[in-house]
């Protein structure tokens, strides 16, 4: 038979025992047609990207599904009639992931910072806007301050005028 994962988001008005009595009502739908559920996941009441149905948050369940395309369809027709489901949606997969998903992989931040090194679009000199430290290219690092002339944006004394080459003064006398 083949393997499907599907994920569905509850209301978030629902109590966590009333998810958890959704997933029990979809696994038996899909014993009664011949397949069985292989794990149930709920990843908690999760806040969702933009808002469904008036709602911004929502009951997350994963089920690892091990069943005939047929019950998988009348799964979805039933989640489609029920009022308590936000979305949900089904994937077909060549395996079924055995330990614990990654939503439900649990690191503390700094573990996850040390392992995968520093953060994107953090580099040794700062962060992006310093890229461009050869010249090349626009935007970014300009240079040392020392390499650029001085500009006088009119704010003090004036500077003094430089004296022409061969000694002669700017009137035209000698």
């Amino acid at each position: 038979m083949p393997f499907y994962e599907n994920v569905f988001i509850a209301r978030q008005d629902i109590s966590s025992a009333q998810a958890e009595a959704l997933t029990e009502t979809f696994a038996n739908l899909i014993a009664e047609h011949g397949g069985k559920v292989t794990k149930k996941e709920p990843w908690g009441l999760r806040n969702i990207a933009y808002r469904m149905k008036k709602n911004r948050k929502g009951h997350y369940v994963l089920m690892n599904i091990d069943a005939p395309a047929a019950a998988v369809i009348e799964m979805e027709r039933q989640m489609r009639i029920n009022e308590d489901i936000v979305r949900y949606l089904t994937v077909r997969v060549e395996a079924l992931e055995e330990g614990p998903s990654a939503m439900l992989q649990s690191r503390s931040r700094d573990d996850r910072d040390g392992d995968r090194g520093p953060r994107r679009g953090f580099r040794e000199g700062g962060f992006r806007g310093d890229r461009d430290r050869d010249g090349g290219g626009g935007g970014g690092y300009r240079g040392d301050r020392e390499d650029r002339p001085r500009r006088d944006y009119g704010g003090g004394a004036p500077a003094p005028a430089a004296a022409p080459a061969g000694g002669e003064t700017p009137e035209g006398g000698a």
